[in-house]
């Protein structure tokens, strides 16, 4: 009942994203092909990581940006607060598995809240580690000052 709930929500607030994804979750389960979901659930982040980021490389793979232009970057102030921005964010993402480890019950929240971000703010959904990582530094935040 949840996946029809979470395809409804994907499909009023038009994010196909998030219709296709529970679209199939719902095919899989009609046509009782559970035993898929362990595996989808093991290695399908990490799936969908690798098209995210085989899409983020079509440029350099394409040749629309010579190396020099890269190489460029890094001495930019853009460049530089990117190179920091990504080993923070993979920190945080550290941070988000090992909480969704220790507390599975959270990823409820992130998906629902993941969904409210997709379909009320047009967020993109990348998946729920940034989410836990976010989760983590403000439950974080909340233990000092609580």
């Amino acid at each position: 009942m949840m996946i029809l709930i979470v395809l409804l929500l994907g499909i009023l607030g038009k994010s196909n994203v998030i219709a296709a994804a529970a679209a199939i979750m719902l095919i899989l389960q009609f046509l009782r092909l559970q035993e898929l979901f362990p595996v989808l659930e093991e290695r399908g982040l990490e799936l969908g990581l690798v098209f995210l980021v085989m899409a983020v490389l079509v440029p350099f793979a394409a040749g629309r940006i010579p190396p020099s232009e890269i190489f460029r970057s890094f001495f930019t102030v853009p460049g530089m607060i990117a190179l920091i921005s990504g080993a923070v964010a993979t920190t945080m993402n550290h941070q988000g598995l090992e909480l969704l480890q220790r507390v599975p019950s959270l990823m409820i929240g992130l998906v629902l809240g993941s969904i409210i971000g997709v379909v009320f703010f047009g967020g993109i959904p990348v998946g729920p580690l940034m989410a836990g990582g976010i989760a983590a530094v403000l439950l974080a935040l909340y233990q000092l000052i609580r």
